[in-house]
């Protein structure tokens, strides 16, 4: 669920405050593994990332999560600016690797924590 200023509110699924949501619950996708039974996991993030936004597309309750600038630096500042706790910055060329990997690398603003109103989709 997100609220006016398209934050997301993670505690609003258990406690929604009914004068601030601005959207009903949303599913935020990530990545396509697999369709019609066929393993996409070998095809490159940028290949994963157009089949799940033409499959998803015209959903109002499916959306695939926002993208922020391809640019490093311009997408902290992004992240700094919203208020978010971090991003995930994704090699778009690489195959799904299950566990930790340098190919995905989760970036946290140092010392966020709950600031009540959740964290931002990236």
């Amino acid at each position: 669920m997100f609220d006016q200023d398209l934050r997301a509110r993670f505690e609003w699924l258990r406690e929604p405050d009914p004068e601030a949501v601005a959207t009903p619950p949303l599913f935020m996708a990530f990545d396509l593994l697999c369709r019609n039974d066929i393993d996409l996991s070998r095809l490159q993030l940028r290949e994963r990332r157009a089949r799940l936004e033409d499959l998803v597309r015209g959903s109002p309750l499916v959306l695939p999560v926002r993208r922020v600038a391809p640019n490093g630096l311009e997408a902290w500042a992004e992240v700094l600016a919203s208020g978010s706790e971090g991003l995930v910055a994704k090699d778009d060329a690489s195959s799904y690797e299950g566990g930790k990997t340098k190919r995905w690398v989760k970036v946290k603003v140092p010392g966020w924590t709950d600031r009540s109103w959740g964290l931002r989709a990236l």
